[in-house]
This record gives structure tokens, sequence and C-alpha cells, in this order.
């Protein structure tokens, strides 16, 4: 019995290159097309459920901190700003899924735009060099979200109404649960942090998180599918 082994040189060049005989097979070619498709889009799902678990804890913390916060008088009003600093947090463990979740989501639409929708209707590939772009994101893979523009989408898609939220609940719970003797300011004091200090704090921290929301900049990223066209080139 021969053992197929003995016939088997991972340090010959022609095994070495094996897979590069697939670029001049069409069909080899196509193959090789559909099963990285699966992977890129199994990793895109895997990414996207660990985003969607992120959301999931700031939601529910937000929901329980409220129901403990107006639950009685007694409840110190600084526990919904503790809130806001962990949605915070929460939004800073999400920027970073979602940029890593972008590294195979743009491939994942790279393949779908020059293969799969120019085999369904051949009116020509997104990306004259979409080969060399994937090649090279194989090689190299790159973050391609900028830090600021994966902040401004994850507020504007969940973290912007939920600090919104927070930040009207404390201050209802400022005016509701104030006590006569003290105004807003008196009441808005935190230990040996005087009233005027916390609202200002507050204040700054929501006017940035607004600009980071809604200022306008244009998508660097790969666009979605419900994205308008992007005609940006991928980087």
């Amino acid at each position: 019995m021969t053992d197929s082994s003995q016939d088997f040189d991972p340090e010959s060049r022609e095994e070495r290159e094996v897979a590069g005989e697939a670029a001049d097979d069409r069909s080899d070619f196509l193959s090789l097309m559909g099963h990285a498709y699966r992977g890129e889009l199994g990793r895109t799902t895997s990414w996207r459920t660990r985003i969607d678990r992120t959301t999931n804890w700031a939601v529910v913390m937000t929901a329980s901190l409220l129901t403990w916060a107006f639950s009685s008088d007694s409840r110190p009003h600084y526990v919904v700003l503790v809130g806001v600093v962990m949605v915070t947090v929460f939004l800073g463990i999400e920027t970073r899924r979602y940029r890593v979740y972008d590294i195979w989501r743009s491939r994942v639409r790279v393949l779908e735009e020059n293969v799969f929708a120019n085999a369904l209707d051949s009116e020509g590939v997104e990306q004259t060099n979409w080969r060399e772009l994937l090649s090279e994101d194989f090689r190299e893979p790159k973050i391609k979200t900028p830090i600021i523009e994966a902040v401004s989408r994850r507020l504007r898609r969940i973290y912007f109404p939920l600090i919104s939220v927070l930040i009207l609940a404390w201050g209802i719970r400022l005016t509701v649960f104030a006590s006569s003797s003290n105004g807003i300011v008196q009441t808005a004091a935190v230990g040996g942090i005087p009233g005027v200090v916390v609202l200002g704090g507050v204040g700054t921290f929501y006017l940035a998180v607004a600009v980071l929301t809604f200022y306008p900049s244009r998508r660097r990223a790969k666009g979605e599918l419900q994205s308008e066209t992007d005609t940006t080139n991928w980087k």
C-alpha cells in the first residue's frame, strides 16, 4: 500500500503555490470565492452578535437603574450619573467591536457587489480592482473605520438615545425630588463637588456627545445594504 503523504512536499514550489492555479481557472476560482464568502459571512455574523450583546447590556442596565432610581425619594440622584458613565463604557467597548466587525463586513460587501451581483445581473463590477483589494486585505487586514466615525455611528444608532434618556431622567430627579429649602444647583451637588460644577460637567459632556452624533462627515467605511450608493474607494 502506497503512502500518499510521501508524494506531498510542502517545501516544493508547486505545493506552496497550489492556490495560485485557481486564479487562472474560472470554475476553481468561483468555487473558492463561494467558500471565502461563507467564511467571511460567518465572521461577520459572529461579531454582529457581539455588538448586539453589548447593546443589550446597555439597555438592560439603563432600564434597571432608572427603575431603582425612581422607586424611592431616598435614592441619590448621582446614581443616574453613574449609569451615564456605564453606558459610556459600553459605548467604548461596542466601538472597538464595531471597528473589528467592519473588517469582515467590508469583505462580504466587496464579494456581494462584484461577484454575486454581477452574476445575477451582469452590468459590470463596482470596483475593477476588487481582486487586488481583497488580496491585499487578506494579506494585511486593516481597520477601515476611523474611531470617530465608529463612535458617531454607534451613538446615532443606540447610545445617544440612551444617554439622552438618562440625563433627562437625572434632570427630572433633581427637580421633582429636590427639597424646598434647596434649589436645583444645590441639589445637584455630589459630596464635596459643588452643584454648579456637576451641572456644568454634565452639560459639557452631553454637548460633546451631541456633536459627535450629528457632526456631518463623509463615510469612509464600506457602505451597508441599506445605505445610499457610496462612490468612495474602499481603503
